[in-house]
């Protein structure tokens, strides 16, 4: 047989953590173990009736064929008006995109951007697939690692030591995937600052998780915050995590003009525009009812709460409180060292982390797959119920390592 040789590109990247721990998980439940699996960012609840409704009239009036490649336009219209009512961002349709969900969005950008040798700034802990995608284009992810006592928000001070002639894009995800750390209007400016001494550094605002936040700050963007810079800023969004519509695969953005013609041009020549039915949900969810955003908001809150103050009641756990996303990410560095009731020794997040799930029954993804040790990621888009069991289960895991 002749020999598979993997492209260059590819050679450069691994699979997502988050997806592999999933699998692993799923993989667990049908050898009958009992797993937990709390590794995956998708909401519990079902998206919205009236959004199902919108999708099947769409099928059921012929709306099946070939889409627009940028997006369908009664789409593109509600993203203008969606950035204009709720951020403050005045964008024409034309400079908007609708793409295959989020992730989309953000190869479509680098692809249409990045040339071997250029750089980005990605703040650690960072989303998984940011740094892989950039590597994949040949471009170097300039990793810039963040602090539990800044509240993993990255710092002006480092923001400018990080950047160099050949930066291309910064990278900020609000609130953030994986320590729901939430920019201010008044943190986004002092790094605008910096990046008005930069005018070849591009802004890349990953909105994804804006109508998730908890605490008394408020949502905030780049591009509104500081105006300045909004001709070199790329906001992103899509329906996945505010409308649990994470299948319909459905990611926007809007941006400079030039911009968004090469992310069209682009996407052209990958996927073409995104389904046409997702789209027309798409649409029933950034214009219908939009009362379920904040009973989600309440119940995430809540089972943030759950979720923190029962991990911050073991033993030599650090659970920080996220004001935003639906993820908490704790220290489990007092646990390494430790050996397992199997006699596994756990030295690494990862091993903390296999170990929790093979022997404790609950499935989580380690600080080294989001760039920072020894911690580890929890998502609590689950019900209040698995939530409980899930800390049961780490308390006593925890308790038995000697």
């Amino acid at each position: 047989m002749t020999q598979f040789r993997k492209s260059a590109a590819l050679s450069r990247i691994q699979p997502a953590a988050t997806i592999a721990i999933t699998q692993k998980a799923r993989d667990l439940r049908s050898q009958g173990h009992d797993i937990i699996s709390l590794s995956i960012g998708e909401p519990d609840f079902d998206t919205p009736d009236h959004v199902k409704t919108a999708a099947a009239e769409a099928v059921a009036r012929g709306a099946t064929k070939y889409p627009p490649i940028p997006g369908i336009p009664e789409l593109r219209q509600a993203i203008a008006d969606k950035f204009a009512r709720e951020n403050g961002l005045e964008y024409a349709p034309s400079q908007t995109i609708v793409c295959t969900g989020g992730k989309q969005v953000i190869a479509n950008a680098l692809l249409a951007t990045l040339d071997e040798g250029d750089e980005v700034i990605i703040p650690a802990p960072y989303w998984v697939s940011y740094t892989q995608m950039v590597a994949m284009t040949g471009a170097a992810p300039v990793v810039v690692q963040t602090t539990p006592e800044d509240g993993f928000l990255l710092t002006p001070a480092a923001l400018e030591a990080a950047i160099t002639p050949k930066t291309r894009w910064l990278i900020l995800n609000s609130p953030s995937n994986p320590t729901g750390a939430v920019y201010s209007t008044d943190t986004l400016r002092a790094l605008a600052d910096v990046l008005e001494r930069h005018p070849h550094v591009w802004v890349l605002s990953d909105d994804m998780y804006e109508h998730l936040i908890y605490g008394a700050t408020p949502f905030a963007t780049m591009a509104a915050a500081a105006p300045n810079l909004k001709d070199r800023t790329l906001t992103m969004n899509g329906v996945s995590k505010a409308y649990a519509m994470t299948g319909w695969r459905i990611g926007y953005a809007a941006g400079p003009q030039p911009l968004i013609d090469a992310m069209v041009l682009a996407q052209g020549q990958l996927t073409s525009g995104a389904a046409q039915p997702s789209q027309w949900a798409a649409l029933a969810a950034l214009t219908g009812p939009q009362d379920a955003l904040e009973v989600q908001r309440k119940a995430f809150q809540q089972r943030r709460d759950l979720v923190v103050a029962r991990l911050n009641a073991i033993p030599g756990m650090d659970c920080p409180t996220p004001p935003g996303a639906f993820y908490v990410f704790p220290s489990c560095a007092a646990f390494l060292g430790r050996h397992t009731p199997a006699g596994k020794r756990i030295e690494t997040d990862e091993d903390f982390c296999i170990a929790l799930m093979e022997e404790g029954g609950v499935a989580t993804v380690h600080g080294a797959a989001f760039g920072q040790s020894p911690f580890f990621r929890l998502s609590y888009a689950a019900s209040e119920a698995q939530l409980t069991e899930a800390m049961n289960r780490i308390t006593t895991f925890c308790a038995t390592l000697e």
